[in-house]
């Protein structure tokens, strides 16, 4: 019989179903090994179906222009950057969760750190793509790197934060990519060595870099691991604090605000945790993981997604009490105001108060935290205000100008919406074929936690 202290200090099992190692590779690789099921031939075609929709109407924005989309001479920035902020925000639970959580040794992130890595690089690849369409000429987009061109010294402008984010964005991309890849060496391996078609034995032959499995290579790729998990936590920080300096570093009412990197960092990692479980309840129906992503894992991403809430709810305050405390007229108009809680864009401002503060409460009933279900519908309504965060502090600070003669307002074209569908069409088929080709959890580094796991249940049935 346990003392009440004794069955505190015991975790909660992180795998269930009494599991052995062999169970484990056989239920990691049966993706890989096996034919799929009918669940992930319906999520592909649907997915395929709206990248294509997206495709379509990106050719025919670059054959058109820009002018397809709703844009106007007062809203210059709209959809398309609220899509670029959205993406780049989604892609950086990826890396906190691997990194973050590895530096702290937290055990709870091998179920689910291998599709936070995936999503980090396939949500930032999303982002990329707004940015480059918006430039009008997308073929002249190597003008804003530093290299050699036929013009002479054209130089990109290293004062403007348009260009820092080429920098800070394309830095985490690549030491992400990189971090993914590590990570997915030792079960490389064990594919090449399971595989019997020769073609597939050299494709992971070639994946795995030789890994034998020594005791040298466990170790270099554990200090590669943590000396990766050290460049990508301060990434975590710095990539959405320089998107935010693209609006600080402005003039423009509700934009010019020494409050937007730290709001911004948070917001990320609030919707970012939200995609999380997004993809996580997509890959445990699909592929069958129910034993290695249970409620536990989701609880512990439920409590983060409730921290980062919070002070994205703090920020929300702050913002609206400072616009209303400045008296400054102009103020009045901001995203976080009376005005914009009554004026034409209400609906926004309200879907955002809805989705991003009230609904993220309810994870603090505890039945609730620990239900697949409802944290499933609850990350799909946060991921939706975040968008709307983004809609409403780009589209209503720019739609009151100083001017009244410049006030006007914002209609998306089917163009705009097609783009955005498309891109998310773009991500799920890109994740789709990732959970089929590779594996969607980290094997290897499973079967240490397994002993513990059975410990627990046994002492906990004791």
């Amino acid at each position: 019989m346990l003392t009440n202290h004794e069955s505190t200090s015991i975790r909660k099992p992180l795998i269930i179903g009494n599991k052995t190692f062999q169970n484990i590779t056989e239920d990691i690789l049966n993706p890989i090994e096996r034919k799929v099921g009918i669940l992930w031939w319906i999520s592909f075609f649907i997915s395929i179906l709206a990248f294509f929709w997206g495709l379509g109407c990106i050719f025919y924005t670059l054959n058109t222009g820009i002018g397809v989309w709703g844009l106007n001479r007062t809203i210059n920035w709209a959809w398309d950057i609220t899509n670029f902020v959205w993406w780049v925000g989604i892609g950086h639970a990826g890396t906190l969760i691997s990194a973050v959580l590895l530096l702290f040794r937290q055990k709870w992130r091998l179920s689910i750190n291998r599709s936070a890595e995936a999503m980090t690089i396939f949500a930032v690849i999303q982002a990329g793509l707004f940015p480059i369409i918006h430039m009008g000429r997308p073929w002249n987009a190597h003008w804003v790197l530093p290299i050699p061109n036929q013009f002479g010294s054209l130089w990109p402008n290293f004062n403007s934060p348009l260009l820092w984010d080429v920098f800070a964005i394309s830095t985490y991309f690549s030491v992400s990519t990189v971090f993914w890849f590590m990570g997915l060496i030792p079960d490389f391996a064990m594919i090449r060595d399971r595989v019997k078609d020769p073609i597939k034995k050299k494709i992971y032959g070639i994946l795995s870099f030789g890994w034998g499995g020594r005791s040298k290579d466990w170790k270099r790729f554990e200090e590669i691991s943590l000396v990766l998990a050290g460049l990508c936590t301060p990434l975590v920080f710095s990539v959405h604090t320089i998107v935010s300096f693209d609006f600080s570093t402005s003039v423009i009412k509700g934009w010019h605000s020494t409050i937007f990197p730290p709001y911004f960092v948070a917001g990320a990692i609030f919707s970012g945790f939200a995609m999380v479980q997004t993809l996580l309840g997509v890959a445990r129906k699909v592929l069958s993981l129910e034993n290695y992503i249970t409620r536990n894992h989701i609880e512990y991403m439920n409590m983060i997604i409730l921290l980062t809430g919070g002070i994205v709810t703090l920020a929300y305050i702050s913002e609206f009490i400072l616009a209303w405390y400045s008296n400054n007229p102009f103020e009045k108009f901001i995203y976080f105001s009376v005005k914009a809680a009554t004026g034409p864009f209400w609906w926004a401002f309200w879907i955002l108060i809805i989705c991003n503060v009230l609904i993220p409460q309810f994870l603090w009933i505890k039945s609730i935290r620990r239900s697949f279900f409802w944290s499933y519908i609850i990350a799909i309504i946060i991921n939706i205000g975040m968008w709307f965060e983004r809609f409403d502090i780009i589209v209503l600070n720019l739609s009151h100008d100083y001017l009244p003669s410049s006030w006007t307002g914002f209609i998306p074209t089917f163009v705009d919406v097609g783009i955005f569908i498309g891109t998310i069409g773009f991500f799920f088929v890109l994740y789709l074929l990732y959970i089929r080709v590779f594996p969607v959890i980290s094997q290897s580094e499973l079967k240490t936690i397994l002993k513990s796991s059975k410990t627990s249940i046994n002492i906990t049935k004791k």
